[in-house]
């Protein structure tokens, strides 16, 4: 530590503007505001030259006595006079709520698939995630029957009580299909994935022939694996296990391109005046 360094810390120690004198020194100084000729000689000097140091604001405004000003505004507090205004009633209450109740749908759909029941055997139990439940928002039983505006969703309803939509909210994003999107920066894409889930709460329906079609697609998988398995025993490969269901979703995008593929080409020659449509 330099020689200068310890003249400051003892000079700071033993000055009279030291912080443990802080409330001494404001005294002097409201007697001062209050009448000038109450203070010491030396005092009155100090307080002199800080008055023609310019204000907070840069004007040249002489500082006033603090205290007065103190008293008035404690007497009115007493006297009731100075209202204060607390957001604590029935309308900003229900306004939190209806805040809240974004809060819930948007936790559903960030972490939902981390409650989905995904695994059939039961092995292991789901989770407990706090941020799924409504009481994690200070919502209570008697809360259920509330209406709540629900037109950012894609559940077909302006409005749905919290009941209503607890229910479509788990249906969607903690049944036994998990869907996680909400990484994606684009915002249409998101948009995209909420409206096809939320829509049918993930449970598509397939028509007799569409059901057929998939369990042929996974048969006809199943029994390519059993037998490479069976003909190249012990040989490194990539199995399907766990991705089964990979088929389907790649059978209908194959299908579905092609299809509009072939589309576009037709309008594209009929465009072009090679074909009559």
């Amino acid at each position: 530590m330099s020689d200068q360094s310890t003249i400051y810390q003892a000079y700071e120690g033993n000055t009279y503007l030291f912080g443990g004198n802080a409330p001494y020194v404001e005294e002097m100084y409201e007697n001062y505001l209050a009448n000038p000729s109450s203070v010491p000689d030396s005092w009155r000097e100090y307080f002199d030259a800080l008055q023609h140091v310019p204000a907070v604001d840069g004007t040249d405004n002489k500082d006033i006595p603090h205290l007065p000003v103190i008293n008035a505004f404690a007497e009115r507090a007493k006297q009731g006079g100075t209202k204060v205004v607390v957001a604590s009633g029935a309308d900003s209450e229900l306004g939190r709520k209806r805040t809240a109740v974004q809060q819930l749908i948007a936790a559903y759909r960030n972490v939902g698939q981390r409650w989905a029941d995904l695994d059939p055997l039961k092995r292991t139990e789901r989770p407990e995630i706090p941020e799924l439940e409504p009481s994690f928002y200070g919502f209570t039983d008697a809360d259920q029957e509330v209406v709540f505006n629900t037109s950012n969703t894609f559940f077909g309803k302006e409005t749905m009580t919290l009941r209503e939509l607890m229910n479509a909210l788990r249906e969607t994003y903690c049944g036994t299909l998990g869907a996680e999107y909400m990484y994606a920066t684009n915002q249409n894409q998101k948009r995209w994935w909420q409206q096809r889930l939320e829509s049918i709460r993930s449970k598509p329906t397939f028509n007799a022939d569409e059901k057929k079609r998939i369990l042929d697609r996974l048969t006809a998988a199943e029994g390519l694996e059993r037998y490479l398995h069976t003909k190249y025993v012990g040989q490194k490969r990539f199995s399907l296990e766990g991705g089964e269901s990979f088929i389907a979703a790649m059978d209908e995008l194959i299908n579905s391109a092609s299809a509009k593929g072939v589309q576009e080409v037709v309008i594209g020659m009929a465009h072009r005046g090679r074909l009559n449509v």
